[in-house]
């Protein structure tokens, strides 16, 4: 039974507590969602940093105490940051990775046109272009290397697996590389199963990769990537809902629908200290920068 690595997204930037009302908001909240999420399974956290009123932060403050609050509660956990936004200077989109040193930075793979359409309204709900040209993603790579954070090559289309190559070539990226495969983003790769063997298929070898589903389809593609060999990633950031079509109270209740697919696939939820080993990362992990950071935080 190959062990499978279960990440949770906890939050995101876009959804709030009107839409689902597990979405952490403080540090407090993260911890506790953190904590949820491993007791059910995950070996990994992504995070997106949020002001405690729930607005999207990007500053190092936020990321440092939330990060605090979720380690004090469950102190195995990997830590994955987010660089993606939009209309940010390219610094403020990597510089908390610079200063706390996660264990695995996300690194977009490519521009795209990112969208979300109602099918009800007729109308686009957002729309716009998420910007990652090579010479965004060369900086952030390097940013990465100087601090020794792996990052998670985020691929929403077969481009971006393409995109991956020179980078490769170019020594700036080792194997074995970490990818993600997102799927569901209209502008992206549609939520197929098809189309994640496709992308699957792609990888170059030495490769380690992770499913993202958006939407209700996740489900179908967790079991498809469970089935494949990959691990996969859940959370209120890319879906609210669980097989049953009931919403989910937290992000823990995700994480059990996740472990229980791989489960029924035959295989086993990695426990952190296997899914370091299997994402090539330092056990144990160095959180010198994160608690020598300075102690200002946002109320």
């Amino acid at each position: 039974m190959d062990p499978c690595v279960i990440t949770c997204a906890l939050s995101g930037v876009a959804a709030n507590r009107d839409q689902c009302p597990g979405i952490p908001y403080t540090p407090e909240d993260y911890a506790a969602e953190a904590s949820r999420a491993f007791d059910a399974g995950a070996s990994v956290v992504h995070i997106h940093a949020r002001y405690p009123d729930g607005r999207p932060s990007f500053r190092i403050q936020e990321y440092c105490a939330i990060t605090r609050a979720i380690l004090d509660a469950a102190p195995d956990l990997i830590v994955n940051y987010s660089t993606g936004a939009v209309g940010i200077p390219i610094e403020q989109r990597v510089h908390h990775i610079a200063a706390l040193r996660p264990e695995l930075g996300a690194l977009n793979m490519g521009s795209m046109n990112y969208a979300k359409y109602s099918s009800k309204r007729k109308a686009f709900v957002f729309d716009f272009v998420f910007s990652n040209p090579f010479s965004d993603i060369i900086y952030f790579v390097e940013q990465m290397r100087s601090m020794k954070v792996k990052p998670e090559c985020e691929c929403f289309d077969t481009g971006h697996i393409r995109s991956v190559m020179p980078l490769l070539e170019m020594g700036l990226l080792e194997p074995p590389t970490q990818f993600s495969l997102i799927l569901g983003v209209l502008g992206g790769a549609p939520p197929e199963t098809r189309t994640l063997g496709h992308m699957a298929s792609l990888l170059p070898d030495r490769s380690t990769w992770e499913v993202i589903a958006i939407s209700r389809e996740q489900w179908r593609l967790v079991a498809a990537a469970t089935a494949l060999g990959g691990n996969v990633r859940v959370g209120l950031e890319d879906n609210f809902y669980l097989p049953s079509g009931d919403m989910a109270s937290s992000n823990g209740d995700l994480i059990a629908a996740a472990a229980r697919i791989v489960e029924l696939a035959g295989r086993r939820v990695a426990s952190p200290a296997e899914a370091r080993a299997l994402l090539s990362l330092p056990d144990p992990p160095d959180r010198n920068c994160l608690y020598a950071w300075g102690t200002e935080v946002a109320t």
